[in-house]
């Protein structure tokens, strides 16, 4: 499965969240970081649903660029 991943840059770092499992968070010094742990964090979370009987959403968030002339 592929599941959408939000990256944030901050002041101190990274974030990254995942829309479809809510509460998979990781947070990292830099994107090359964020990204490896966001991915342990999504089987984590999943495996942890599947351990408590919860049903695994399917990946439904898409994401688009969009140009803004005002910005």
């Amino acid at each position: 499965m592929q599941y959408l991943v939000v990256i944030e840059e901050g002041e101190t770092g990274f974030g990254a969240y995942v829309p479809d499992l809510p509460g998979c968070i990781a947070a990292a010094a830099s994107r090359e970081e964020v990204l490896a742990l966001i991915q342990e964090a999504i089987e984590f979370h999943i495996e942890g649903m599947r351990d408590h009987g919860d049903p695994v959403p399917r990946p439904a968030s898409t994401a688009q660029i969009v140009n803004v002339g005002a910005a």
